[in-house]
């Protein structure tokens, strides 16, 4: 008897030893199951979320800064040699003020786009796409607006008189871009059509052709009107086309 409960004694705790290791090894395995979960989604949800992460932090801000490397291109005439107009002050304040009609407009929702509860990271992607598109906004109103003079302030007083009005406006984001369309579009081709034309060397400009020189160097010199390349229009087009475009692939929310 006493034998045979030294055995007893002696056995069990490598029994209990056992059991241990077996418990141990069942909580292990369920800890890594909850280390690592399984991802539900389907793989189609998967594909879109990650091409609307490329659109949104990739090909939209990549975008808008090629417009405001355009926004501020010039070809002078004639030697067509690049030159880079920095934004005039005005045109920051234009930027802001379109900027708060996107908003108005519900073009974009800030409280989706910025949030507490984001990560650090997700708010300075946001943040990084928001100064770009504010930064293509500015060159915009740069690459319409003529540089120096008179024409200057009479399409400046236009832009400033539509963003005025609009602010007090009732208007949906269709509205708002159907207008800012048609005034982008007249500026455009009252700089790059008609006053070019003005300007335009012998055998340039349709216009031209039309006045004699010396009503073409008065009307040059009392406007101050700058002397450039027909290729600054297309690049200037192109821009606007550009623009658009990134509006129009913007999404309301960042969710």
């Amino acid at each position: 008897m006493p034998k045979r409960l030294n055995n007893t004694t002696e056995e069990s705790p490598g029994v209990f030893e056992d059991i241990e290791t077996v418990e141990g090894a069942v909580v292990r395995s369920g800890e890594d199951k909850l280390a690592r979960p399984t991802d539900v989604r389907p793989p189609a949800q998967i594909m879109r979320e990650r091409q609307r992460a490329l659109r949104l932090y990739i090909l939209l801000p990549l975008l808008f800064l090629t417009v405001a490397l355009m926004g501020g291109l010039r070809l002078a005439s004639p030697d067509n040699a690049f030159v880079f107009m920095s934004p005039a002050l005005i045109c920051l304040f234009f930027a802001v003020v379109l900027i708060i009609l996107f908003v108005r407009g519900g073009l974009i929702t800030f409280d989706s786009w910025f949030s507490d509860d984001y990560s650090t990271t997700h708010n300075i992607s946001n943040g990084v796409l928001i100064l770009s598109l504010f930064a293509a906004t500015a060159q915009v109103f740069n690459s319409v607006l003529l540089e120096t003079g008179l024409p200057f302030w009479v399409v400046s007083f236009c832009f400033a008189w539509s963003l005025w009005n609009n602010l007090f406006a009732e208007f949906d984001n269709k509205k708002l871009l159907r207008s800012m369309i048609a005034l982008f579009a007249f500026a455009f081709v009252t700089k790059y059509v008609v006053l070019a034309g003005l300007t335009a060397p012998a055998g340039d400009g349709w216009l031209r052709s039309m006045i004699e020189n010396p009503a073409k160097e008065t009307v040059t010199w009392l406007l101050e009107l700058p002397r450039y390349s027909a290729g600054t229009g297309y690049i200037q087009f192109f821009c606007l086309l550009l623009f658009f475009a990134g509006l129009y692939m913007l999404p309301k929310s960042a969710n």
